[in-house]
């Protein structure tokens, strides 16, 4: 079966485990750590953590991936589709509020395949923004919590920092799509979402034209109450790039002026982030036995 799950389409036969699509990976699932995760958003860690399922491989190559060992490195161990669902089971039983597909897109055949069977709390699909819309619906009553990255409003940075041509248009289609299926958000008493969409945007440094564009379009597609909007300050460059802009952190007043323009444009339900949260202890250990 030639492989269209992502909007790159790529076709490469990867039931054949000798072939790897775009996304440098097989059909056999592959993935980097499974445990509870406490530093998403406070609606999805809640206080007993996230159960999150860090999937190996990508279908963006961003160059400053903050996870670019198992998003491009490939770290991981190769693992079935009955031994994830021991991995669900074991991380409701440890408390999770939620199991949280992270970097799922390549493996969405699978992921049908998972909740084919009712899992007791939400799934959430945390994602890069960058979907099909056909893999999309594949999912459609198997997904409760979309938790899509909006990383670009201009295509030139799309590909310029992550080898990804229609990056904009693409995700605006598949964000529609995601607050089609499970609409307005729910959360519980205790604050965690039930269903819905937190739609998130990471600043690049000296880019803050790229980010009002993201603003405007969520405040133009969304109101208060339809969707969460979480804008984060963490990126941290891991190395030296090409790109002198990216070698450094978001200044205090870039950030501070897209929060005031989040709040001119309307925005107000949502999230913000202290300038601390751009330090590598948020990146998970990748060194796990799974």
């Amino acid at each position: 079966m030639k492989c269209q799950l992502c909007p790159r389409k790529c076709n490469v036969d990867r039931i054949d485990n000798s072939n790897v699509g775009v996304c440098g990976v097989t059909n056999t699932i592959r993935i980097a750590r499974a445990d509870l995760h406490y530093f998403e958003e406070p609606c999805i860690s809640g206080e007993r953590g996230s159960g999150t399922i860090f999937f190996s491989g990508c279908p963006l190559k961003c160059i400053f991936c903050q996870n670019k060992e198992i998003s491009l490195g490939l770290n991981g161990n190769d693992i079935s589709v009955e031994k994830i669902k021991t991995i669900i089971k074991d991380l409701i039983n440890k408390g999770a509020h939620n199991i949280n597909f992270v970097t799922p897109t390549h493996y969405a055949n699978e992921i049908s395949k998972i909740s084919d069977e009712k899992i007791s709390v939400p799934v959430v699909y945390n994602c890069a923004g960058y979907e099909e819309q056909d893999t999309l619906k594949m999912l459609k009553g198997k997904v409760d919590v979309y938790l899509p990255d909006l990383k670009y409003s201009d295509d030139n940075l799309a590909l310029k920092y992550s080898k990804v041509p229609n990056y904009f248009k693409t995700a605006q289609k598949a964000i529609l799509e995601m607050y089609n299926q499970v609409g307005d958000y729910i959360l519980d008493e205790d604050g965690i979402m039930q269903k819905g969409v937190i739609i998130r945007h990471l600043m690049l440094p000296e880019n803050l034209e790229n980010t009002y564009g993201v603003i405007e379009w969520v405040a133009d597609n969304f109101k208060n109450k339809n969707v969460k909007f979480s804008l984060m300050s963490q990126y941290t460059p891991l190395e030296e790039y090409p790109y002198s802009e990216l070698n450094h952190r978001v200044s205090r007043e870039e950030y501070e002026k897209a929060v005031d323009y989040m709040y001119l444009c309307g925005i107000s339900d949502g999230y913000t982030q202290e300038p601390t949260s751009a330090d590598e202890i948020y990146i998970p250990d990748f060194n796990q036995k799974i």
